[in-house]
């Protein structure tokens, strides 16, 4: 087969001529991800056709498949250190990932089947029959087109054994494509964060029709539980949060899950990214937040490039990529609204304000003169932190206009100003 079994298991390769088959998906598509030209095609779906059930793409040696006695010892070694992540504890795994096995051994230079894997563990004591699930399936898929709904969530996770600290996992994800638009890793959830989310995927995709949320506060004020959290913590009146103000600035919807069960679609890629991640990491001793997002981002492209989803049979970014090209797509091109010309306008923490009769505004215990503006004039205060230079870009708008720009400490005023 060529050197498709050095990219994809024979699992993938078998759903997506299932796919071909039904008419699913074009011939193209499928020589575009598997990197073959038309008569490899043709070749591997002969074999398929031939025996569907005993279908591999396993390369065959000369040698009957014999594995080197080098080889032979990084699948017993990866086996035992599989074994080692059951076993312990206090992490949270408690079945074997033979497909992470197989992924992990590639990288060390040993292409085996996940078949051969298991063969192998069964030999050296290192598996255990997968628990009967209850029935439960990825929630059905309700748009016909990409930006439609963008599914968007946060988990707080101790996602590597070796750090100090829990991270927050903040991810975007298409509801037509099943494709993760975003995902990071952040030391803190704030508003802030989800903000960031929201432009980056609007500026490398489109402004999308809906986003589809729990009830978390950061993205819904609910009357008696946040009452106290929004007059103690954020200082104002606002019943919209931050997060939803930015949405709503780019005419773009919010639905509310009504429950957890309802959040379905997303929890299928955090599972799989859990024990992904996890165990990666546990493995190779993470510990700082720098190396974590590394260990995500190589692991976010697979799920989004190589495999092949449940629900809809189809590799996320494939069926993003076909829903373009037949213009089913609700993305709308990132266009801001007037009067801004900065995406630090929309894309900002904003606080309200009104100066007193010598022109000053206050907050978080600063006080600032603006010249620009008419004695006791309303004005908006628009805040970009900027972690990085340990800055805040504080833009101040009078009767639309942008009258002044300052820049303070960030830890001068974060504690105050809730980002």
């Amino acid at each position: 087969m060529g050197q498709i079994h050095k990219k994809f298991t024979a699992e993938q390769v078998k759903v997506l001529l299932e796919a071909y088959e039904r008419g699913h998906i074009s011939r193209e598509e499928i020589q575009r991800t598997l990197g073959v030209g038309k008569t490899r095609f043709f070749a591997v779906l002969k074999q398929y056709r031939e025996e569907p059930a005993g279908f591999t793409i396993e390369y065959h040696r000369a040698t009957k498949g014999r594995l080197s006695a080098e080889a032979e010892e990084k699948i017993r070694g990866m086996l035992l250190e599989e074994k080692s992540l059951v076993e312990d504890k206090e992490l949270p795994i408690s079945s074997y990932n033979y497909a992470a096995v197989a992924d992990r051994l590639k990288k060390a230079g040993v292409v085996v089947s996940t078949t051969t894997i298991i063969k192998r563990a069964k030999q050296q004591g290192c598996y255990l029959a997968r628990k009967k699930k209850k029935d439960r399936h990825d929630r059905e898929i309700i748009t016909s087109a990409v930006g439609d709904l963008i599914q968007h969530d946060a988990s707080i996770h101790k996602w590597s054994p070796y750090a100090a600290e829990k991270w927050t996992l903040i991810t975007s994800l298409d509801d037509h494509s099943r494709m993760l638009m975003y995902a990071d890793f952040v030391e803190t959830e704030t508003s802030w964060a989800h903000i960031q989310s929201a432009q980056y995927l609007m500026q490398h995709f489109g402004i999308p029709h809906r986003y589809y949320v729990d009830n978390l506060r950061v993205f819904r004020f609910v009357q008696h539980r946040d009452s106290l959290w929004k007059n103690l913590v954020l200082g104002t009146d606002d019943v919209i949060t931050q997060w939803r103000r930015v949405l709503a600035l780019m005419n773009v919807d919010v639905v509310y899950a009504l429950s957890p069960q309802a959040k379905g679609k997303i929890e299928r890629p955090y599972r799989w990214l859990q024990d992904r991640i996890v165990r990666t990491c546990a493995l190779e001793r993470i510990t700082t937040l720098a190396d974590a997002r590394a260990v995500l981002l190589e692991e976010v492209h697979r799920y989004n490039y190589h495999q092949v989803h449940s629900t809809t049979q189809e590799i996320p970014a494939l069926r993003f990529e076909k829903a373009r090209q037949e213009n089913r797509s609700l993305f709308r091109p990132l266009t801001l609204p007037e009067p801004f010309s900065s995406t630090k306008d929309v894309f900002c923490i904003q606080h309200d304000r009104v100066a007193d009769g010598y022109r000053r505004i206050s907050f978080a215990g600063q006080s600032l003169q603006i010249p620009k503006i008419e004695p006791r004039q309303d004005v908006e205060l628009h805040f970009v932190p900027d972690e990085t230079r340990n800055q805040v870009e504080i833009r101040i708008w009078a009767s639309h206009k942008l009258v002044h720009t300052t820049f303070l400490p960030f830890d001068a005023i974060s504690k105050m100003v809730h980002f």
